[in-house]
């Protein structure tokens, strides 16, 4: 019994000289604690921010705006100054922003994160993407890292970088909500990415990051229906992006394809009563005189199921098709008139700047 009573008071001995020296050991050096490295830090995105935000610029434009008043006889004009985003993409000072950022600006003005300011050249625009390319001449430019929107997932973590309001080199979070959102009435070509990232006036232009730091959008629009809707921003794919920037840098504009037609989406019942079964197919409401489709003699009234070989769902898709051709391209359409299968080629011309 008294040897067992002394094994017990060693053993209680023992820990509390042990714990007393694990509180010692956790105040003066805490390092040396399982699990309590310097390396093991909260989940963070900072490394991301670290990577990219240098690369964010800030735009400020100046544009003259007419009040309006009841005295029509006698305009009076005021200077709107405006807060926006762009990014730098490469080092030899190309920067990406918004089309509607520079449309009617009077005066645009470049900010870097290290405090640099200059006017930038506009070296091109597309409105019917929203994207302008900007040029800056200055040295030591930090491009950002250009990612692939192709390889985003919905549930992918983003962040927004810009300057919302003024407040320079702001970062949101969020995740990817959607890919391929079209449909919004914003510009003629949509592919968005949405995300649920705060997005603001002033990030218009902004970098879109992955967890990696890495581009994947351009911020161009929140969907602000009535005040209380939250959540809902879209940014411009970086694989958009990259062809826009390549043929502005080559041609000072985008040249795309052009059919000379409009076409409309059919309903489910519409192909049934039609005898489409595969469930794709587009109406065309409108063809072109003297359009490379007319030309081609394809007719009002006419469905088309195919272009190159790819079946076709939605008009759209066919936009997208159509504008992803080079003028000069043969474009083989299979389609449907009164019932009978019939194949043709369409020849691309080139798209009209406003159509």
């Amino acid at each position: 019994m008294a040897r067992m009573k002394s094994v017990l008071v060693f053993l209680l001995q023992s820990i509390v000289v042990g714990l007393a020296v694990a509180f010692i050991v956790v105040l003066v050096r805490p390092d040396l604690m399982p699990g309590l490295t310097s390396n093991d830090r909260p989940a963070s995105f900072a490394d991301a921010v670290d990577l990219s935000s240098a690369s964010v610029a800030n735009i400020y434009t100046k544009r003259l705006v007419q009040d309006s008043g009841p005295d029509t006889a006698r305009a009076r004009f005021r200077v709107e100054t405006s807060f926006a985003s762009a990014v730098i993409i490469d080092p030899e000072g190309y920067l990406v922003t918004n089309y509607h950022v520079v449309a009617t600006a009077a005066e645009i003005r470049v900010q870097l994160s290290d405090g640099r300011l200059t006017e930038p050249v506009t070296v091109g625009v597309d409105a019917e993407t929203d994207l302008a390319l900007l040029k800056v001449d200055l040295e030591d430019l930090p491009a950002i890292r250009i990612g692939r929107s192709d390889k985003l997932r919905i549930g992918d973590i983003v962040l927004a970088i810009g300057n919302p309001y003024g407040l320079t080199t702001s970062v949101t979070q969020g995740i990817v909500s959607a890919t391929g959102r079209g449909l919004l009435n914003l510009v003629t070509f949509e592919n968005f990415i949405q995300t649920d990232a705060a997005i603001n006036a002033g990030n218009s232009g902004g970098a879109l990051i992955n967890s990696h730091g890495e581009l994947v959008g351009i911020n161009t629009a929140v969907l602000a229906q009535d005040p209380g809707t939250e959540g809902i921003g879209f940014a411009i794919p970086v694989d958009l992006v990259r062809g826009v920037v390549d043929q502005i840098k080559k041609n000072g504009r985008v040249v795309r394809g052009y059919m000379g037609m409009l076409p409309d989406d059919l309903t489910n019942s519409e192909r049934l009563a039609m005898g489409i079964e595969s469930g794709n197919g587009i109406l065309l409401k409108e063809v072109y005189d003297g359009g490379p489709a007319a030309m081609a003699n394809l007719q009002v009234g006419d469905v088309i199921l195919e272009l190159n070989g790819e079946p076709v769902y939605s008009q759209r898709q066919a936009l997208l098709i159509s504008a992803s051709t080079s003028p000069g391209d043969d474009v083989d359409v299979v389609g449907l008139r009164n019932g009978e299968r019939f194949n043709t080629s369409v020849t691309a011309a080139e798209r009209p700047e406003e159509r």
